[in-house]
């Protein structure tokens, strides 16, 4: 689904919204929602305000209009705080949490939501995906960059690149864990992005219990997820390198020294489970890179 077509699965007040502002819809990046606030929108890198305040119904309404009125087949992504869109579009939500004996219930009286659109840019991979081999061996990667820098999007497209191979390289087998549905986009369990011919995807899967499953039942080459950063990822990401996986991975961050200085990936860097690591930008436009390093921090591109 498309950013036009998504446009479209959006209350009738909410279109009218965005048509008065005349944004190019095809760029469109974030629509964030906030009660009896105006709406805030992300679009080509730039943010852009409305002179129309959104009310708390509406919010209720555009929820309830994207989760075709049947919330309560959702309620184990509301109780994580997003909707699943096909395409890879999310919607994040806020609100009042409900929690009984110690575990989130669900999510009531909702206050905000932000609307993510994903973007899949075929070939933005093209630049990196040289740096990704050392004497005709794929080496393990993390992708690095704050939110909304385009670490999905050149996930995917490596993902991509690899499964379907190159002039030069093979194609090779992918086991993709699609934990929150954004990278394959899948919908009834087909991808709606493309993820290569060669990829296996676990969608709406926890990725340490995923990157398990995979290796016993598919037996990939490459094993990919995105966000790690728990002690539960690095166990499993670990276990899968030790089985002779390659590594694929995106984490929140800005350098590598401040990988070193986070508890749980100073010891991914340590151990050395990945021996390249692509830093984005941090500017306007997602998807752009910064500088590619090795295990040692050293420069490559």
């Amino acid at each position: 689904m498309r950013s036009e077509e998504m446009i479209k699965l959006l209350p009738s007040g909410l279109r009218e919204v965005l048509q008065k502002m005349n944004l190019d819809v095809a760029g469109l990046q974030e629509i964030r929602l906030r009660a009896e606030q105006p709406a805030v929108i992300l679009s080509h890198g730039k943010e852009y305000v409305s002179q129309t305040v959104i009310h708390r119904r509406q919010l209720e309404e555009t929820l309830a209009y994207l989760g075709n009125y049947s919330l309560y087949a959702y309620e184990e992504e509301i109780r994580r705080g997003y909707l699943s869109l096909p395409g890879g579009h999310r919607v994040g939500i806020a609100g009042r949490v409900v929690v009984e004996d110690g575990n989130i219930r669900t999510i009531t009286a909702i206050s905000s939501l932000n609307l993510r659109f994903a973007h899949q840019i075929l070939g933005c991979a093209d630049e990196v995906v040289p740096f990704l081999w050392q004497d005709g061996a794929l080496q393990s990667t993390l992708i690095v960059s704050p939110p909304g820098k385009g670490k999905t999007t050149m996930l995917r497209d490596c993902i991509r690149q690899i499964s379907n191979g190159t002039l030069i390289h093979p194609g090779m087998t992918v086991g993709l864990v699609d934990e929150r549905s954004e990278i394959a986009g899948c919908s009834g369990g087909i991808p709606g992005n493309d993820v290569g011919i060669r990829t296996d995807v676990l969608d709406a899967c926890p990725k340490a219990k995923g990157l398990m499953m995979l290796i016993r039942s598919m037996a990939p080459e490459v094993v990919a997820a995105d966000e790690i950063g728990s002690q539960e990822d690095l166990e499993a990401f670990t276990y899968a390198m030790r089985c002779g996986c390659v590594l694929f991975a995106t984490v929140h961050g800005s350098s590598f020294r401040e990988l070193l200085e986070k508890p749980v990936l100073k010891d991914l860097v340590r151990e050395r489970l990945f021996s390249r690591y692509i830093f984005l930008k941090n500017g306007e436009l997602p998807g752009q890179v910064e500088v590619i390093v090795n295990e040692e921090g050293k420069r490559l591109c």
